[in-house]
């Protein structure tokens, strides 16, 4: 079985979901009232434990003591409207390259730009290994160059439009919401679901994204299976494991 290889700072999500009955008298502000709370691995984490509920040969190189980092979201229970997110601990120390395994199969590289991984790290482990997965929070630039794949949302790619040059554009795996995703000038659509959160859902996609390049070697089909397994996720509440079911 092929060996995965996440890189990446990771968190704790918390969604504490709240009552609110009214304003409060001397601002325009909800009053919150929490009923429960729910706390899951996010960030690498959440890639992680998306591709290992798939594919059992994976492991993760992170932050350490990564739970103190936190997104806590505070959710109307009943429309899961959020009302506000707070984030705690999100500068993390800079990890040490030469723990990187080139042995495996495929590094993933989920970079949230919290400190964890610098441009020059990220196109070290490109130039060392020939099959990573970029999904990066980083405006692009020719760091990125050596990657196999760079998937990013479309407002990420709009951030980078003026450093995307010929040769990312033909790596960039661009996520598109509702409307799917789209490679090398070709749009794949998605199934319409009723989105209750899309909390996650990138992580949910390039996790199922590479689980099945590794199955298959070929991305389309594995953008086309991101898409529908994603798409389960967003129909959920808070953030979800893929299956293949």
């Amino acid at each position: 079985m092929k060996r995965v290889l996440v890189i990446g700072e990771s968190c704790k999500d918390v969604f504490v979901y709240c009552e609110s009955l009214r304003l409060a008298p001397d601002l325009p502000v909800p009053i919150v009232q929490p009923k429960s709370i729910k706390e899951n691995p996010g960030m690498a984490m959440n890639v992680y434990r998306n591709i290992t509920a798939l594919h059992k040969e994976c492991k993760i190189l992170t932050n350490k003591e990564w739970e103190s980092v936190k997104k806590t979201r505070f959710v109307h229970e009943r429309t899961n409207h959020l009302f506000l997110r707070v984030d705690e601990n999100d500068l993390v120390e800079r990890f040490d390259h030469r723990k990187v395994d080139c042995s495996c199969d495929v590094v993933v590289v989920s970079d949230y730009n919290k400190g964890f991984l610098s441009c020059e790290d990220i196109e070290n482990i490109c130039r060392a290994h020939p099959c990573v997965f970029i999904d990066t929070k980083k405006p692009l630039g020719l760091w990125a160059s050596h990657a196999k794949y760079i998937k990013i949302n479309n407002y990420e790619y709009s951030r980078s439009d003026h450093a995307v040059t010929k040769l990312l554009d033909n790596k960039i795996i661009c996520t598109l919401g509702g409307d799917g995703a789209r490679y090398q000038g070709v749009c794949y659509s998605t199934n319409y679901v009723d989105v209750r959160d899309s909390s996650g859902a990138g992580d949910s996609f390039l996790a199922a994204l590479v689980v099945r390049y590794i199955n298959t070697s070929d991305i389309v089909e594995s953008i086309i299976d991101a898409n529908v397994k994603a798409s389960r996720i967003v129909a959920e509440r808070g953030v979800g494991v893929i299956s293949e079911k």
